[in-house]
């Protein structure tokens, strides 16, 4: 692409696809017919400029119509924003889910990362090889398979998702637009991207599924990856299942909007000092403590502030925030406001990972319906305070999990992560002060608010209080997702999921950012300190298990392969490391050198990636190769 626009249309298609999204055009300069006004000046490109971030949901409308990004849909999705078209191809070809080369319809994203690998996803792409040829390869139906990263259903691995282009009947894009009309709890209209789920996958299973997909199996009900559903121990958990994730009735009979009440009889101020004393800290990994987060963005000067729900889950192994989306939405756009209330924000983003359309439609249903109610808007609950929410989707970029990163990918531009300082809290989203808060985070806040500060810190330990959502999967008899208070052992955990494997070999916390246990390690306690003491991590909540018909050295070369496919490229340390970690990790699997060697080279570009990466994805790339090297003795 060239930095002038060319002379390539769109198809019809492709522009009602945007001007869905965008409104038809003005004037010949964004791409309506030429008109003698046109001849005289041109109109409109401060207001265009000013609307860059709709770029991303720009290229979702026409790759959810059509299925690829042709020339002239870029030419034409450029004018209508005044983007250079060499920065909206940089944009497009940034995300793995966009194509730019001609492909069929239907695309086939089949899980090969660490859990489904673990449950055979080997072989499910073997087969698919053998009745289909290569990745690429047009399946019957006219769909196309590729591998794919972590889909967020590793309690069913090995898992498909596949995702159908088209028109939908009375839908766009359907990208941050609610529901209109009819009764108050009514389901939503079906987005433009279809999608089926074929979990757990097999070859027979896909290849009918891709042939006829709206004979696809239905997905079972989110309390099908709670294995404690129905435990009135649950806090985070406690509704999935018992109510209709759908209703806004169902919600609020079963204490919804109890918390936002609260917030507004205390003031922002009042439910920041809650977040504090209650000792809430970030559920994404980072562990930062929210309620200086949030007390610094409210302090600002500079104005608007922003809300930013990082729902961009994509950490190999991770799931939970997709279960509490697709079960429990409304308890999500209620922790929003409460979060845009405390910190003085009126615009709320929830970035959505790009293969969750199932939470998709659920929470452009549930933000339509509190909108329809008034529980979002220019005048929530009747207290005067504005707030509203825009769903933003991914579109399959693991960075973009990192809050800068967010930030670029929301604004319209590839999601590189920013250099720090200055922090989100001084210069965010838009340059302004901005809050970041995963989905685990947020939802905390409500029984926090609902029962007080001093009911949820009497839970968990001193330094992790409350309640945290555990991934198990791999080699369990019931894995899903679990809540336990701060403080359980790993064995307990694992006892919940039918106990670990006599033949253990490890299990991986954290995800591929995370590190190995040992076998006699399960006594470790599930804390953010403990396992800091006992040289690990949290991460996350992943709990990946592994028995020894697992091969280990596969499963470090899959992380390997993650991180290089993942890295922005943007510095040198992460662009470069991950490379070099992968073969050197690929000469140790196939003993093509030597073992040693290629240890110390480990060892040496592991370092530089964790002292020198811009972000945190250079800085923990190494983390599981080296437990894996000095706990489990992988290589010896």
């Amino acid at each position: 692409m060239d930095l002038r626009y060319t002379d390539a249309k769109p198809s019809d298609d492709e522009r009602a696809a945007v001007d869905e999204l965008l409104g038809p055009p003005e004037s010949g300069w964004e791409g309506a017919g030429r008109s003698v006004t046109d001849l005289r000046w041109a109109r409109g490109g401060a207001a265009a400029r000013d609307r860059r971030d709709l770029l991303l949901p720009a290229l979702h409308a026409v790759n959810d119509r059509v299925g690829w990004l042709s020339e002239g849909a870029l030419d034409y999705i450029c004018r209508r924003l005044t983007v250079p078209p060499a920065e909206a191809y940089g944009v497009a070809t940034f995300y793995a889910m966009f194509s730019v080369k001609p492909r069929p319809a239907k695309v086939l994203y089949v899980c090969t990362d660490l859990a489904c690998a673990a449950e055979g996803s080997g072989a499910v792409c073997a087969g698919l090889e053998e009745r289909l040829a290569a990745p690429g390869s047009s399946a019957p139906g006219g769909g196309v398979w590729q591998p794919s990263p972590c889909l967020g259903l590793c309690e069913r691995a090995p898992a498909a998702l596949l995702l159908r282009a088209g028109a939908a009947p009375g839908a766009g894009s359907g990208e941050g637009v609610p529901a209109r009309g009819g009764a108050a709890d009514r389901r939503p209209a079906a987005v433009g991207t279809r999608a089926a789920v074929v979990a757990p996958a097999t070859v027979d299973g896909l290849l009918a599924t891709v042939a006829a997909p709206e004979r696809a199996a239905l997905e079972p009900p989110a309390t099908a990856a709670v294995p404690q559903a129905g435990d009135p121990g649950l806090v985070l958990l406690r509704r999935i299942g018992v109510v209709d994730p759908y209703s806004l009735d169902d919600y609020r009979a079963a204490g919804g909007y109890t918390a936002l009440r609260r917030a507004f009889a205390l003031g922002p101020a009042g439910v920041v000092r809650e977040v504090l004393d209650a000792g809430l800290v970030g559920r994404g990994g980072a562990a930062f403590p929210t309620g200086r987060k949030w007390e610094a963005t409210a302090r600002q000067p500079d104005h608007p502030h922003y809300l930013v729900c990082n729902a961009d889950e994509s950490e190999p192994g991770t799931f939970k925030d997709r279960v509490l989306m697709e079960g429990d939405p409304y308890a999500l756009v209620e922790a929003m406001t409460v979060a845009g209330y405390a910190t003085g924000a009126h615009r709320g983003y929830l970035y959505l990972r790009g293969e969750y359309p199932r939470a998709y439609e659920r929470l452009t249903h549930a933000v339509a319906q509190a909108r329809l109610r008034g529980l979002l808007g220019p005048d929530v609950l009747g207290h005067g305070h504005a707030f509203d929410i825009e769903i933003r989707r991914g579109a399959g970029a693991y960075i973009c999990g990192e809050e800068t990163a967010i930030f670029n990918s929301i604004e319209g531009r590839r999601g590189e992560p920013r250099s720090k300082p200055p922090f989100p809290v001084e210069k965010g989203l838009f340059g302004k002060p901005t809050a970041v808060n995963n989905v685990e985070t947020l939802v905390n806040v409500l029984p926090i608010l609902t029962h007080g500060a001093a009911a949820y810190a009497r839970t968990g330990t001193e330094s992790s209080t409350g309640t945290k959502l555990f991934c198990v999967s791999g080699r369990v008899d019931r894995p899903g997702v679990y809540e336990l208070p701060f403080g359980a052992r790993l064995r307990d955990l694992l006892g919940l999921a039918g106990g670990p494997p006599p033949n253990l070999r490890a299990v991986l916390l954290g995800g591929a950012a995370g590190g190995f246990v040992r076998p006699d390690e399960l006594d470790i306690p599930l804390t953010f300190e403990g396992t800091r003491a006992a040289g690990a991590t949290l991460g996350s909540g992943v709990v990946l298990v592994l028995d020894d018909t697992v091969e280990l050295p596969a499963v470090l070369l899959r992380i390997a392969e993650f991180f290089r496919d993942e890295s922005c490229g943007q510095c040198v340390p992460c662009r470069v490391g991950t490379v070099r970690q992968e073969e050197a990790l690929h000469r140790i699997k196939d003993r093509t050198g030597a073992a040693a060697g290629d240890i110390a080279l480990l060892r040496e570009v592991g370092g530089a990636m964790r002292d020198a990466s811009i972000c945190g994805l250079g800085q923990t790339a190494w983390n599981a190769v080296e437990s894996a090297i000095d706990r489990l003795g992988a290589f010896e």
